[in-house]
């Protein structure tokens, strides 16, 4: 009987789980506008009209973070990238004894010219102009997960932006049902008031 008794529980769990998807509620679509609005206590259309821009209004601003999220990644991703593979390259280069030449970006558009020695060090940036030393071993599994983890981050986001997308547009359906609704309802109205 117990385990019986857990079951419904599990279930609305499993539906809050389905209603929020990675804190984005979701917008419910309106199947009998007529029900929603006797159901609601609502008498005017004009305050569901509010609250549904409102939500429509959430859901546009939680795109825009989302968008400059994925901007920021879009560009963390590649520096990640050739970060990684530079440190692979001194890895493999550690035991040479010849230095390695290389071009690296000095400011913008100004390149220069360096002699590698091997090494067992590098120095990473982590960002707010702190630099750390770091060994080949420890830089490369460091840079490592910070790609994977931007990686799985900027699929997330891309995941979170068409859920998004069909939220806003069920509102945006939703809006578009409750104004017709109210339209019929003032001509309804009208005719009867002629009569």
């Amino acid at each position: 009987m117990a385990s019986e008794q857990k079951q419904p529980e599990q279930l609305s769990d499993e539906k809050t789980e389905k209603k929020k998807h990675r804190g984005i509620p979701e917008a419910l679509f309106l199947e009998d506008v007529d029900d929603f609005m006797k159901k609601g206590g609502h008498d005017a259309a004009e305050s569901v009209l509010k609250d549904l821009d409102e939500q429509h209004q959430k859901y546009k601003f939680m795109e825009l973070n989302l968008l400059s999220r994925k901007k920021r990644l879009q560009i963390q991703v590649p520096d990640l990238n050739s970060s990684l593979e530079m440190v692979k390259l001194l890895s493999t280069r550690k035991d040479n004894s010849k230095p390695l030449q290389s071009r690296f970006l000095l400011s913008d558009q100004l390149y220069c010219t360096a002699d590698v020695p091997p090494t067992e060090k590098v120095m990473l940036w982590l960002g707010a102009n702190v630099m750390l030393e770091y060994s080949i071993i420890e830089a490369e599994a460091l840079l490592s997960k910070n790609l994977n983890a931007a990686q799985k981050s900027l699929a997330e986001i891309e995941e979170d932006l068409g859920f998004l997308r069909d939220q806003y547009t069920t509102t945006e359906v939703n809006m578009a049902r409750v104004y017709n609704w109210d339209v019929k309802k003032r001509q309804a109205q009208k005719a009867q008031s002629e009569k």
